[in-house]
């Protein structure tokens, strides 16, 4: 009998291969994932396929190699680093013989156990019930209650109109008390926006280390950890800039490859700060071999929520595991595009600092500007 672990659930990990060229670190974050939601990683299956299998996304053959890790292990969860449909899921469990969650299920229970706010619980729960909604599938016909009978007549409907009746019901409260909160933060975000302050907001793929950052110039004690979705709730505070005046900094979700519709949708209320920002803050793990990738997936998101527009001003952080120098780089019309720091040992924040009072200068400027007036595309656009 195999001895059962303390920190959680054993998994096994399955990762297919459809010809991408980042395959080991899909798989890398794919076991991160899986640790940050509590789980032990038992054993990794991986293999190559044209295209998913209609039935069991994995193949006959390969869902078989997996049952056998389950049982060797004695696995309680399988994790498929891939989105599947809920007859795949269905049929899966049949095969394997435990619970099986894909992608998008494994995310929405990291968020679950991170949100600490009110609105981040109830934008994960959203989200949660808008994914299970898609799960509801004709699976209760022991509960149908059409065909009459003692203790069965009543209603008239079968078991799986009412859980879809149900849950329609708490996405319509939830939706209302979100409706509600984002008024308040709205009517919050008016009186902060007053005066000549800058509105900065940190985005990035997870980890890349925003938190980190926020602590080291606000000094705000945020929780940052080395593990993915560390934050959900946006938190804000004020930053001096010496003569250029304050700026609000906020500290938003990390995003990452994938990032499910259901939580971007959900968490549109938080996000939309990101695009009513002045200035975003793009943190970038420089030390990543994905780097371009992860940063080509957070501009995904930004246009997702309509941030694409806002100006960016990329961080590239960790150059303590680069060995590189902290440096500042400007693009052909003299503007400041990228910044090289260490958020982690503090190299190059009076550089970024320096960066900020400018851009909040400029944007002075251009506030003051007739041309301006009413119009801030002049500063926003890149």
């Amino acid at each position: 009998m195999l001895e059962r672990p303390a920190g959680g659930e054993r998994a096994v990990i399955v990762q297919l291969d459809f010809g991408r060229a980042d395959i080991a670190e899909e798989l890398e974050e794919v076991r991160l994932l899986t640790q940050s939601a509590g789980a032990v990683v038992c054993a990794e299956v991986q293999g190559r396929r044209q295209a998913p299998d209609a039935a069991t996304y994995a193949g006959k053959g390969k869902a078989q190699e997996v049952a056998a890790e389950v049982a060797a292990h004695e696995a309680d969860l399988v994790v498929f680093n891939h989105e599947l449909s809920p007859a795949q899921e269905r049929n899966l469990e049949r095969v394997l013989q435990c619970r099986v969650i894909d992608r998008t299920s494994l995310i929405l229970d990291i968020f679950a156990q991170r949100a600490q706010s009110a609105e981040g619980k109830l934008q994960v729960e959203l989200a949660q019930l808008e994914h299970l909604a898609t799960r509801l599938v004709r699976g209760w016909t022991h509960l149908e209650r059409q065909k009459g009978g003692i203790g069965l007549r009543g209603p008239g409907e079968t078991q799986l109109e009412t859980d879809r009746r149900l849950l329609g019901k708490r996405v319509k409260v939830l939706k209302e008390r979100l409706s509600r909160l984002e008024r308040h933060r709205g009517v919050q975000r008016k009186a902060r926006s007053r005066g000549d302050v800058l509105n900065v907001s940190l985005v990035g793929y997870t980890n890349a280390g925003k938190s980190t950052l926020f602590n080291a110039l606000t000094h705000a004690g945020a929780y940052a950890a080395d593990q993915l979705f560390a934050t959900l709730d946006t938190t804000s505070r004020r930053l001096w800039l010496g003569e250029a005046g304050n700026a609000v900094i906020s500290d938003t979700v990390g995003f990452i490859r994938d990032l499910p519709h259901e939580l971007v949708a959900a968490f549109r209320a938080t996000l939309d700060a990101t695009s009513r920002a002045d200035l975003l803050l793009h943190v970038v793990d420089s030390a990543s071999t994905v780097r371009d990738e992860q940063i080509a997936e957070v501009d995904k998101v930004l246009s997702e929520i309509g941030a694409s527009d806002v100006r960016q001003l990329v961080v590239l952080n960790k150059l303590d595991l680069t060995g590189l120098p902290p440096a500042v780089e400007r693009d052909e019309y003299g503007r400041i595009a990228r910044i090289r720091i260490s958020a982690k040992n503090g190299e190059g924040l009076p550089l970024l600092r320096q960066a900020l009072a400018e851009i909040a200068l400029e944007k002075r400027q251009n506030d003051a500007s007739p041309a301006s007036i009413g119009d801030d595309s002049s500063f926003k656009a890149e």
